[in-house]
Order: structure tokens, then C-alpha cells, then sequence
């Protein structure tokens, strides 16, 4: 299968398995939610509502396919969506840490 095709697949396929844990341990006044775009090339977990009195409203994961990679823009997972995708068949080349400044891509086990 081309990885263009099998990548969005496998990135709807993690984030509904995170969102979905996450949905068992609810936060009231919170909900957790997929926002996935195959077209653009971008799949977004988020959380909004509110908690104590306080707005709550944030990504927790931002992946997006570009230029034949899967880019990762925000992860504030514990142990990082990029392990999971790479369990999951996709190259460690082909994985780019975004959030990371480019001077610093080269130092970690996935693309520069």
C-alpha cells in the first residue's frame, strides 16, 4: 500500500485509540474530540470546555502529512505519538518531530 494512502489511515487509527482512552476517564465540563482532515492532510486531538472556572481549550496531538512525511506539530502524549507510529510500520525517516527547532532534528532517532 502506498504510504500516502496508509498513513492518514494509521494516524486516525492512533488518535481514535488515544481519544478514545482518554473518553474513559472523563474530565467534567471537558470534552475530548478528533478533528481529522484527509484532504489537507491534518489530524488534530483536542480537548475544550471548562474546568474550576477556567477555559480549557488545547491541542494535546497536531500531525499533519506533508511533502510524503508525517510531520508531528504538537504532542503533549507521555511517552510521544512518533514511538507509536513507528510501532505501527511508518519509517523513522519518515517521522519529522516538528516541535523541535530544525537544529535540533538531527539529534533525535527520527528525520531531520
Amino acid at each position: 500500500m502506498d504510504k500516502l494512502t496508509e498513513y492518514p489511515i494509521i494516524l486516525k487509527r492512533l488518535l481514535s485509540e488515544y481519544v478514545e482512552l482518554n473518553q474513559r476517564q472523563p474530565v467534567p465540563g471537558v470534552e475530548t474530540f478528533l478533528i481529522t482532515d484527509d484532504a489537507q492532510g491534518q489530524y488534530i486531538w483536542m480537548n475544550a470546555g471548562w474546568q474550576n472556572g477556567e477555559r480549557v481549550c488545547g491541542m494535546t496531538v497536531y500531525a499533519r502529512i506533508r511533502e510524503g512525511k508525517i510531520w508531528i506539530e504538537e504532542d503533549w502524549t507521555e511517552d510521544g505519538i512518533a514511538t507509536d507510529l513507528a510501532r505501527a510500520g511508518v519509517a523513522r525517516e519518515d517521522i519529522i518531530l516538528a516541535f523541535h527547532e530544525p537544529e535540533m532534528r538531527p539529534h533525535t532517532e527520527f528525520a531531520a
